[in-house]
């Protein structure tokens, strides 16, 4: 991602992301968390699908921005909670935390989670 990206606070989009909302989406996050010998949590995915929607829409997002998207799909998690699964992400090599203090995930795990071709 380019260090030209603006950070701006989450918004809902009105244009479908089928590796968002589709169901059967999350089997690539499943198999994305199994890769780095993570268990699947309701948590984790969601706050995957904010990091990932962030990326496709070209933006970074910070643990605040996270929130906020698991607040819209009315999740609650506390900032510490949110925390703690991007601290755990990070460690396992999901996700990057940039200069920023924000998110990017890496180039295997976003490999992983991009659609095979049909």
């Amino acid at each position: 991602m380019s260090s030209a990206v603006k950070r701006r606070p989450f918004q809902a989009t009105t244009y479908p992301l089928t590796l968002v909302s589709d169901r059967s989406a999350n089997g690539h996050i499943r198999e994305l968390l199994r890769f780095h010998g993570l268990r699947t949590s309701l948590f984790r995915i969601k706050v995957i699908n904010a990091l990932v929607l962030a990326t496709l829409e070209g933006r970074s997002i910070g643990v605040c921005g996270v929130r906020a998207y698991l607040e819209s799909s009315s999740v609650e998690l506390t900032l510490v909670s949110v925390r703690e699964v991007l601290k755990r992400l990070a460690e396992e090599g999901v996700i990057v935390f940039q200069a920023d203090k924000s998110y990017r995930f890496t180039t295997e795990a976003w490999e992983i989670l991009q659609p095979n071709p049909g």
